[in-house]
């Protein structure tokens, strides 16, 4: 955990124009090195994050046939349950060893990409599960907010500028269910490596280890937040639009060890998307004779359609 710096969220927010300053540079730094922080004082209270996981795993542990009720095909994996085997990582023709439920954007104001979103998926059989569900969404934005308006400061725009493009934005979050491990899993990883899609990701405890990361040194390094932290790190869409300046770093979820393999993992991350229309053209301020343009201009939402189709969520028509 040296290799990844903590940065304390409140300097950012309440702290003196010093500490501030120290927050973006330390933050914005991290991005570009490695791609990933450890954040404290995020404003997730340990309370909610508590309920959270209590409902995730009563969901986890209804019976099949339940929770099938709750998977919606057509909604390539974007709401509701994704059963174990569906997604496999991009590049790899493996599934991953994982099942999900993913619960989105939910438009209060009379902003018409309303109509953009399809309906959250709610399980009747535990509305703590909802309401929890609901409460998380909102505190992660908040705080992915927050991260969002230094981020901007870090590559010299204005402060707010992310702030339209990220309000109503097509946000998940995926609760994961890592079950026990029956039989030699050969090949598969319980999440293969791959890099986020989104622009950051804000991930919550995790009930076990599993997560690494590939560093510049071409070396696997676990990565565990301790308690009253989050990890947050790059996602492809920020990577895309600041020319490579800040990284999407390349991570994993491996199995336990084999006296390990009869236990489940449990993860919730959230990935904050912007609004489908957000063009994701690489930034002029990250464009130089030492750094030309790598990528076509795009939107976010065509190229989260690119994406769903490589992870198999998705069909291509």
């Amino acid at each position: 955990m040296d290799y990844i710096p903590v940065v304390d969220l409140s300097d950012f927010i309440s702290g003196t124009p010093e500490r501030k300053r120290s927050f973006v540079k330390a933050l914005g730094d991290a991005y570009h090195e490695t791609g990933f922080v450890t954040v404290k004082n995020h404003g997730i209270s340990d309370k909610m994050i508590e309920e959270l996981y209590r409902e995730v795993k009563a969901f986890f542990s209804l019976p099949d046939d339940i929770k099938f009720k709750y998977e919606k095909p057509e909604l390539a994996g974007q709401r509701g349950y994704t059963s174990f085997g569906r997604e496999h990582a991009k590049g790899s023709k493996v599934a991953d060893l994982k099942e999900f439920f993913q619960f989105g954007q939910m438009v209060t104001d009379e902003d018409p990409i309303r109509k953009e979103y399809p309906d959250n998926v709610w399980v009747s059989e535990l509305p703590g599960f909802n309401e929890v569900n609901i409460n998380a969404y909102r505190s992660f934005e908040i705080a992915g907010g927050h991260l969002m308006r230094a981020i901007a400061v870090y590559l010299d725009l204005p402060e707010n500028y992310f702030e339209k493009k990220i309000h109503n934005g097509n946000s998940i979050l995926r609760a994961i269910h890592y079950p026990p491990i029956s039989g030699d899993p050969k090949s598969a990883l319980r999440a293969e490596q791959h890099e986020d899609i989104n622009l950051i990701t804000l991930l919550v405890g995790a009930s076990a280890e599993g997560l690494e990361i590939f560093t510049r040194k071409e070396e696997w390094v676990p990565v565990t937040a301790m308690p009253g932290q989050i990890v947050v790190n790059v996602g492809d869409m920020l990577q895309r639009l600041t020319n490579d300046r800040l990284k999407s770093t390349t991570h994993r979820v491996v199995n336990p060890p084999k006296e390990l393999w009869n236990t489940s993992r449990y993860s919730i991350p959230f990935f904050l998307h912007p609004r489908a229309e957000m063009r994701l053209d690489c930034l002029g301020s990250c464009i130089s004779l030492e750094n030309t343009r790598k990528y076509d201009p795009i939107s976010a939402g065509e190229y989260l359609d690119e994406r769903l189709i490589e992870i198999g969520l998705k069909k291509n028509k």
